[in-house]
């Protein structure tokens, strides 16, 4: 966190009610500042028929603790809610996607549509800077740039990891715009986990030993599979084994399954692994053993490339990136198709290799990110 970036400026940070969150309220007051904080409420369901305790997720716990910790930093706290918001942009994008066999991540475009969006339009437009506790640095470069014919110094602001790979969200970050890029602060970025624990303990934070959330966090106690039932229903299929053309079951929706997925699939004579969906002819294709082949892929297409800072498309080449949350990246080459068409080719086969799946581009040292894009086969 660049601490002159701070000085005089007007910060709101985002109260979700977890440790990292409130470890960042603790760090910016520990420079002599007084944030307004937020907590945005996303939970619930927008159809009545689906209200109730099932759906509440934490939220009571949650604004007890954001209330706890704002109050003892003597911050303002205020609610700002993004319900209908997240339902009606970031639950159809989810549910656009599922439909068509592809595989989204919902909390890539939570960042870009409503932490750093809805939030943005209702409250956070009045701010200079935005502070979350996300697990991301950034770094500013001052650069010569042409603009509009004539050579300028241009002052970039980078998206780059965090030192706990574990941890580290830039991938969650990496479908932001470039203005919201620029009032991002990241207060614990520079931490690791068991160090933003500790400081939680030393100053008595409420939630210093809450765990941490686990999947989307607004579906509460129905499970993803049931979140997709409710909006897509049911669409049986067969299942073929992909290399035998043998029918060995029936799927209840494509939209259930994943590429890569192994468990939870429910059929007998296994290990099986899903390699391809035809949605066409709704047939889910399946590979028998404990590791396929085909489960594996070394060269795929990537498009509409987002790119975060600036547009790089005839200059990157040798790269690393992610396709899913792991602490591993994987080096690679980046060749371009056209301006927001890439052909990806990794150095080693990587398992799982999904359509809608964001890949993630970072430098070759993988300390900045560069963007992200929509995987495509």
């Amino acid at each position: 966190m660049n601490t002159k970036e701070l000085e005089g400026k007007h910060i709101a940070v985002l109260l979700s009610g977890g440790v990292d969150s409130a470890v960042a309220v603790h760090q910016l007051a520990e420079l002599g500042l007084k944030p307004d904080c937020f907590y945005i409420k996303i939970g619930g369901s927008p159809d009545p028929s689906h209200d109730g305790e099932e759906w509440d997720c934490s939220m009571e716990e949650d604004m007890e603790m954001a209330t706890s910790v704002a109050h003892k930093y003597g911050c303002r706290l205020e609610v700002v809610d993004c319900h209908r918001e997240y339902w009606e942009q970031v639950t159809r994008y989810t549910m656009e996607k599922v439909k068509a066999g592809l595989t989204p991540n919902p909390d890539v475009m939570c960042n870009r549509l409503i932490k750093f969006g809805a939030f943005d339009e209702k409250r956070g437009k009045d701010y200079d800077l935005i502070a979350t506790g996300h697990y991301a640095q950034t770094e500013e470069e001052e650069k010569e740039e042409v603009v509009n014919g004539k050579l300028s110094n241009c002052k970039l602001k980078w998206l780059c990891t965090a030192p706990d790979p574990v941890k580290d969200q830039t991938d969650f970050l990496a479908q932001i715009y470039d203005w919201q890029l620029r009032k991002a602060v990241f207060p614990i970025g520079h931490l690791m986990k068991d160090e933003v624990r500790a400081i939680a303990e030393r100053e008595h934070l409420v939630n210093a030993k809450r765990k941490d959330s686990q999947g989307i966090c607004f579906l509460g106690k129905i499970n993803y599979n049931e979140y997709v039932r409710r909006y897509l229903g049911e669409q049986p299929g067969n299942v073929i084994e992909l290399e035998t053309g043998k029918r060995i079951g029936q799927h209840k929706g494509l939209w259930f399954h994943t590429i890569g997925q192994r468990h939870g699939l429910g059929f007998g004579g296994g290990p099986w692994f899903v390699v391809k969906k035809d949605m066409a002819e709704n047939v889910l294709y399946v590979s028998h053993g404990y590791d396929p082949e085909t489960a594996y892929s070394q060269e795929f297409k990537i498009r509409d490339m987002h790119w975060l800072t600036r547009d790089m498309w005839s200059e990157v080449q040798d790269i690393t990136f992610k396709i899913r949350h792991t602490p591993e990246f994987q080096r690679g080459k980046m060749s371009p198709l056209s301006p927001s068409t890439f052909l990806i080719r990794s150095e080693k086969p990587i398992h799982g290799v999904a359509p809608g799946q964001f890949c993630v581009i970072y430098d070759e040292q993988h300390h900045r990110c560069f963007g992200s894009a929509e995987i495509t086969l």
